[in-house]
């Protein structure tokens, strides 16, 4: 796919080129090609769980990622971002193993899962829980077999032992009142907090979300928030975000990935993210009208309005 002209003297690696060869220095999010190796690579500090190498993605003639290459480190909290449509939902779903990539491999705890038969990719999913944007809990069933459901349908726990697990996870999100109701006669928030309870049933290691917030209104982000950090530090579970609200990020992410016409911009810690003075970066964490992302994701275009200098002095948002 053509290269957008648009991206002129834009540094970091990952807009219109390969992030191969390129090192996040004091985080250890590392973006090295390792095609070819039969082994996971080396880990770097902090310890990383999940490694992209190389991953592309298209449907039909459309490329959704390319060569898409970053490390997720273990036991913190990681945002991926970007514009909408700009390959995030598509990205978790081939962590996941839901969708296969075209090229490229996704080593997840040390299993590079591109290729496994179903079984051996069931075996993977064990390690991961999921929170989809709407909670995706059944209709028909109450908090406490939304919550259940999981330990039902993939242990033979002994249903005391899963009633136990049940409150334990109900009562870290804060739903200990409301076990008996149904989704339909809950808020959205508390959907999410049941959703979050059923992703955490398993104790997986990693947890995805796609989108929390979607559809919340900023007192309940901010309380999701704070819930986030509060279950990541008690569980040590390595918690994956795909987002692209800025503030929520700010409050709760370690480190950040941003993904920009389906390549890579940058993986690295939260601080060097924020004063990294890449136009791409500086107007998507501002939340500016101008600059190299436009109105439309894909578009490409020979026309340039905006120059460097224009992101000197801009803050990142953060409310």
């Amino acid at each position: 796919m053509a290269k957008a002209s648009s991206t002129r003297g834009i540094r970091t690696a990952g807009v219109g080129g390969s992030t191969r060869g390129k090192t996040a220095k004091s985080t250890g999010v590392r973006t090295r090609r390792a095609r070819g190796e039969a082994t996971a690579p080396a880990l770097e500090a902090p310890e990383s769980i999940i490694q992209l190498r190389g991953v592309t993605k298209r449907f039909g003639s459309h490329t959704v990622l390319s060569d898409v290459t970053f490390d997720i480190p273990k036991g913190q909290i990681t945002a991926i971002m970007g514009p909408s449509g700009t390959g995030k939902s598509v990205l978790l779903k081939n962590i996941i193993g839901l969708l296969r990539p075209e090229e490229g491999e996704i080593w997840v705890d040390g299993t590079n899962i591109v290729g496994l038969h179903e079984r051996q990719l069931y075996d993977v999913r064990r390690k991961l829980g999921v929170l989809f944007q709407d909670g995706a809990l059944f209709g028909s069933m109450n908090i406490y077999d939304n919550v259940a459901f999981p330990l039902r349908e993939h242990t033979d726990k002994p249903e005391d032992e899963i009633k136990r697990i049940v409150h334990e996870k109900c009562e870290m999100v804060g739903l200990m009142d409301h076990l008996t109701k149904i989704p339909g006669e809950i808020s959205g928030g508390m959907k999410k907090r049941a959703g979050l309870a059923r992703a955490l049933a398993m104790d997986p290691e990693i947890v995805l979300f796609d989108e929390p917030d979607s559809g919340l209104d900023p007192v309940r982000v901010a309380y999701l928030d704070n819930l986030v950090r509060e279950t990541q530090a008690e569980t040590g579970a390595t918690f994956v975000i795909i987002t692209h609200n800025i503030p929520s990020v700010m409050r709760t992410a370690d480190f950040i990935a941003v993904l920009f016409r389906s390549n890579l911009v940058r993986a690295a810690s939260k601080a060097e993210m924020v004063a990294d003075p890449n136009p791409v970066l500086r107007q998507f964490l501002a939340g500016l009208p101008k600059g190299p992302i436009g109105m439309d994701e894909m578009a490409q275009t020979d026309e340039q309005d905006w120059t460097e200098d224009d992101f000197k002095n801009v803050q990142v948002m953060t409310v």
